[in-house]
C-alpha cells in the first residue's frame, strides 16, 4: 500500500510559478512510477507528467517545457515545479503511483486526495 499527499497547490497570477510535492508513504517508493494528473472542472482527468524508476520522464505536449517534474527517493516525495502559469492550467492537481507506467489514469494504483491550483488572468 502506498499513501500520497499533495501540499503547494494555490493562486497565482498568470505567468507565475508553483511548485507542488507528493509526500509518499510506504514500502519500495523508488521501485514505482510517479505521476501527475489533472483535472478541470467538467473535463476528464488528464495525464500531465511521469517519472519511472530509471529517471525516464514523459510529458504532455501543452506543459513541456514549463513544468518539470522530479523525484528525491530519500525523501519518499516527488515534484512538480510549475512555471509560466496559464490560466487553462487551472485545475486539481493529483499525484499518482504504479508500478507500472503510462498515461492512462486506469495504470493507477494509487492516488492523492489532490490541490487546487488556480491561474488568474
Amino acid at each position: 500500500q502506498v499513501q500520497l499527499v499533495e501540499s503547494g497547490g494555490g493562486l497565482v497570477q498568470a505567468g507565475g510559478s508553483l511548485r507542488l510535492s507528493c509526500a509518499a508513504s510506504g514500502r519500495d517508493f523508488s521501485a514505482y512510477a510517479l505521476a501527475w494528473f489533472r483535472q478541470a472542472p467538467g473535463k476528464e482527468r488528464e495525464f500531465v507528467t511521469a517519472i519511472r524508476w530509471s529517471g525516464i520522464i514523459t510529458y504532455v505536449d501543452s506543459v513541456k517545457g514549463r513544468f518539470t517534474i522530479s523525484r528525491d527517493n530519500a525523501k519518499n516525495t516527488v515534484y512538480l515545479q510549475m512555471n509560466i502559469l496559464k490560466p487553462e492550467d487551472t485545475a486539481v492537481y493529483y499525484c499518482a503511483a504504479t508500478r507500472l507506467y503510462g498515461s492512462s489514469p486506469s495504470n493507477y494504483d494509487y492516488w492523492g486526495q489532490g490541490t487546487q491550483v488556480t491561474v488568474s488572468s
